[in-house]
């Protein structure tokens, strides 16, 4: 327990410096987590022949070239990179790339394999992104904050709310200490901490609506729920294949994947509403 506290405050510390920081320092760092997600998420499913034995092969490696592109192309792309069109771009070049490797390597890799690096590359750096993308949206550290407000707050109030209420059972097959009330109490968290953090927002600029109140406290509420399905769906993919932890980086919280499953599946949620409703 020790360890991951300690590693948990080291973690936050960088997060709120990144987040503060803004710009390049908040892309550079989803970049290194883009790719160690990527590579954890990749292993965790079965290489069918197409990965040779401690390494990555070109499929894989097309997966990393391309995140690294993506990236680079959003944080100093300027107004030349459309965020939008770029990530439609890299996913489609990815998947040219992909079956050119399919094609001239068959029967190298099978479809699934290849079907695993699309997907992987879709579900970490790709949606990560988006935590970058709200940063840099009008009063972006609050969105930025909003993210993991909706995600790490929502699974602490949750672990403490479940050890003292908790009874029935969330998803006794993919993560057995997870209750409903847990789930519940995370998700009021989630949205009452959000809601302090509008009241902090509209209290320092002026041309911040008192209207933003409801929108934060609506937004925590909606993605509290949506990080907790984040968290079981990263948890289901371990079961699938009798996995502990995705990596090891992070001392008593595992890999990339096992401290920013919420997040990942969070951010695109939080960013899209916070476009919509935020920003008019």
């Amino acid at each position: 327990m020790k360890t991951r506290i300690i590693s948990g405050t080291v973690l936050g510390v960088i997060t709120i410096a990144a987040g503060l920081a803004g710009g390049v320092f908040v892309g550079i760092a989803l970049l290194f987590c883009s790719l160690i997600g990527y590579a954890e998420l990749i292993r965790a499913f079965p290489a069918e022949g197409g990965r040779p034995a401690g390494g990555f092969g070109p499929a894989e490696c097309a997966g990393f070239a391309v995140t690294a592109l993506y990236y680079l192309l959003l944080v100093f792309g300027g107004s030349f990179a459309e965020a939008d069109t770029l990530a439609a771009g890299a996913a489609v070049l990815l998947i040219i790339v992909l079956m050119a490797i399919f094609v001239f390597t068959f029967p190298r890799y099978q479809a699934g394999r290849i079907a695993a690096v699309f997907f992987s590359f879709v579900y970490c750096p790709v949606m990560m992104s988006f935590i970058y993308r709200a940063r840099m949206l009008p009063h972006g550290e609050y969105v930025y904050a909003l993210v993991f407000f909706c995600t790490w707050i929502c699974d602490t109030c949750a672990y403490f709310t479940g050890r003292a209420l908790g009874k029935h059972k969330l998803a006794p097959v993919l993560s057995p200490k997870k209750t409903i009330e847990g789930s519940i109490g995370g998700v009021v968290g989630s949205a009452v901490f959000s809601l302090l953090l509008a009241v902090v927002l509209v209290s320092r600029y002026d041309e911040a609506p008192g209207s933003y109140i409801a929108v934060f406290a609506l937004i925590g509420l909606v993605g509290g729920a949506v990080s907790e399905v984040g968290d079981l769906a990263a948890s289901a993919i371990k079961r699938c294949y009798n996995i502990k932890d995705y990596g090891r980086l992070i001392p008593g919280h595992g890999g990339i994947m096992d401290r920013f499953d919420s997040v990942i599946f969070t951010a695109p949620l939080i960013y899209a509403l916070a476009a919509a409703f935020l920003m008019r």
